[in-house]
């Protein structure tokens, strides 16, 4: 773990900031200061939960034989790592009930598209739904996907194990480790509506958009009724 004795106050960082801009105030250099030692505090906490995230105990052994279909046809899970021995599997919510993926999955997954390449150099991923893999394979097109490795779960024994439930219509986010032959479950994305602050819609931290991390950024923020579409009139 990070050893936060011999860290600089996150304030005394601060101070050392000699940007400024062209008609700025003092008083908005000196809130935005003080904003700057919470981004600093920030950031340091962000790494403090990935040293903690590292550092779990091993998970639970994976002894189902869990199928998918994908490009290649039917495959078990240890196939889905290919050559590394870390798996992220991300749960879409398009089930055979729903006539468009959903949303917010689709615009998720439509960031991470072209970050595939860079992270297939360090890690696996895969996306799983639990529609049939030609409806998939069809609506990743749609979408102009052009990396990400796409897999039906038909059974749905993965995604009742995983994600909530047979058809359960949510999203997962889950990793798995592969040592010495076993494969455990490492981590999943665990937050869930119960655990939403008030006026806040619910979401996992690290948050996994990229969307809602530049809308933060905004004098608007990201709100608490605006989702994203699949398609925009305007």
């Amino acid at each position: 773990m990070t050893d936060t004795g011999k860290l600089v106050p996150a304030a005394e960082l601060a101070r050392l900031n000699d940007a400024s801009f062209p008609n700025e105030t003092a008083e908005y250099r000196k809130a935005r200061n003080a904003l700057l030692a919470e981004e600093i505090e920030l950031r340091r906490h962000i790494w403090r939960v990935g040293e903690m995230r590292r550092a779990l105990p091993p998970g639970g052994e994976v002894t189902t034989d869990y199928r998918f279909v994908g490009a290649d046809g039917e495959v078990g899970l240890d196939a889905l790592f290919g050559k590394h021995d870390t798996l992220v599997i991300y749960s879409m919510m398009y089930g055979p009930q729903r006539k468009q993926g959903c949303p917010m999955c689709t615009a998720q997954l439509s960031s991470w598209d072209p970050e595939v390449p860079h992270l297939e150099r360090r890690i696996a991923l895969a996306v799983v739904a639990r529609s049939p893999y030609e409806r998939i394979a069809a609506y990743g097109r749609e979408r102009g996907w052009k990396h990400l490795r796409l897999y039906s779960d038909p059974s749905g024994n993965f995604t009742e194990d995983f994600v909530g439930g047979r058809d359960a219509d949510m999203p997962a986010y889950t990793v798995f480790q592969r040592d010495n032959g076993s494969i455990r479950h490492f981590y999943s994305a665990e937050g869930n509506s119960k655990m939403a602050d008030p006026g806040q819609d619910p979401h996992n931290a690290p948050d996994m958009n990229p969307l809602w991390i530049l809308l933060d950024t905004t004098p608007e923020g990201r709100g608490s009724d605006w989702y994203p579409k699949l398609a925009y009139d305007d």
